[in-house]
């Protein structure tokens, strides 16, 4: 993924306060950087709408990473906003991605039915929700690295025909 910029914000209320180590967030960093990604930013902050959403705007629109990634938030608690976050901020959602770590994920546990991650575009910049565990994250990265490049480069426009 030479080239590329990324970001990871973990949202975690007590990762913010620094009452947790951000397992997950750490665990994106090393996937990135193992593929070729050049990190650009990496900050932690509470489960707070109007934090996760002007993180999001500012990463896209003042420092253009070509990718986005979070962890945390994507549960079933009140606190769990990362998707409603999300949502807000993209132009369009890549449902794709998301449907296809769930699916994945469906095969170790029962319980991945319940994310509510979603993946999805703002700008040229792909945004994409992981859940917040270390291993959730090794499993889902796995699911859509594959297709990481590909899409990124079609966000930056590449033009070349998909069709192999």
């Amino acid at each position: 993924m030479s080239g590329f910029t990324a970001g990871v914000l973990t949202i975690s209320d007590k990762g913010a306060k620094g009452e947790r180590e951000d397992l997950s967030g750490q665990c994106l960093l090393k996937l990135l950087e193992k593929n070729g990604f050049n990190i650009v930013k990496y900050m932690i902050v509470p489960d707070d709408e109007v934090t996760i959403t002007g993180t999001l705007k500012e990463w896209v629109d003042k420092y253009k990473l070509h990718l986005i990634t979070t962890t945390g938030g994507t549960g079933l608690t009140e606190r769990d906003i990362t998707p409603q976050a999300t949502l807000k901020v993209i132009d369009y959602a890549v449902p794709g991605m998301a449907e296809a770590m769930r699916a994945e994920s469906m095969k170790i546990t029962p319980n991945a039915m319940l994310s509510r991650a979603v993946a999805g575009v703002r700008a040229d910049s792909l945004i994409i929700n992981f859940p917040g565990s270390r291993k959730s994250v090794e499993e889902n990265f796995a699911v859509i690295l594959p297709a990481l490049r590909h899409g990124i480069s079609k966000l930056r426009g590449d033009s070349s025909d998909c069709v192999v």
